[in-house]
């Protein structure tokens, strides 16, 4: 749809997906911090991520040799390709972007390829909705095993603000029986109306250890392409409140093949 205030925007089940004014915002702070944070990404996976603005992002690495993209909804992405030019730039026709329509989780359980990074960009995971066992512990422990050793874990982990925040505390406490480093980070994205949460998951790596010089080292030339995402703003990404830090010490909830969560 078309809107005055933010331009073209996506939805789906009447739920703001992305907006052309800001979508830059969400895209980047998914992306680039998991990318700058691995020593050397070649293999990438990208689950979900229709809109093609995630791709955009990726192949703005000229390390990247292939981005295998898994979506379950072939529609919309061709809906997006058709509509989105602005989002996807021709990302979709890129030589090193493999496109697959299938169950993300049915591909990681069936393939034997393995990946240095690995994005995950779904809607939350709301019970009996198609993304919920893609958030699971037995989930991630999949993805794990789909990991090189070193390999990061990038995840849309829904709203992080106090009044909506359940979601994303369940996540972060079922990444943390699986990986051994866990840290949340968030920023404010105006078409959701809200600050909104990531996550990245490691064995190996701490976003935390990235200080401003070594992030804005890493992007090199990437950095002119940016409209958001540089050292400075990493170092802020990761810059938790304290009622925050406090409320999702107290989650103690973990989602299981067999527990789904409620989104509200």
């Amino acid at each position: 749809m078309e809107t005055d205030t933010y331009g073209r925007v996506l939805l789906l089940d009447g739920k703001v997906q992305s907006a052309a004014f800001d979508e830059h915002i969400y895209h980047e702070a998914l992306i680039h911090p998991a990318m700058v944070l691995h020593p050397h990404p070649q293999r990438v996976l990208l689950i979900g991520g229709g809109e093609g603005a995630g791709l955009r992002e990726l192949l703005r690495y000229p390390q990247v040799e292939e981005i295998i993209m898994v979506d379950i909804d072939r529609q919309v992405v061709e809906l997006c390709r058709e509509h989105l030019g602005e989002w996807h730039q021709g990302a979709f026709d890129d030589p090193r972007v493999r496109l697959l329509f299938m169950d993300a989780r049915r591909y990681l359980e069936d393939t034997a390829e393995q990946f240095d990074v690995i994005i995950s960009d779904l809607t939350d995971p709301a019970e009996a909705g198609p993304s919920y066992l893609l958030f699971t512990r037995q989930f991630y422990e999949t993805v794990k095993k789909r990991l090189v050793p070193g390999g990061i874990l990038a995840v849309q982990g829904g709203g992080l603000s106090l009044d909506y925040m359940y979601v994303h505390g369940a996540v972060r406490n079922t990444l943390g029986r699986v990986f051994k480093i866990i840290r949340s980070y968030h920023t404010f994205i105006p078409s959701f109306d809200g600050s909104w949460g990531f996550l990245i998951a490691s064995d190996l790596h701490d976003p935390l250890a990235l200080d401003r010089a070594e992030v804005d080292r890493k992007l090199g030339p990437i950095a002119d392409q940016l409209k958001f995402y540089d050292g400075e703003t990493h170092e802020g990404l990761f810059r938790l409140p304290k009622n925050i830090r406090r409320a999702l010490s107290e989650n103690q909830t973990i989602i299981d093949d067999a527990h789904p969560v409620s989104v509200y």
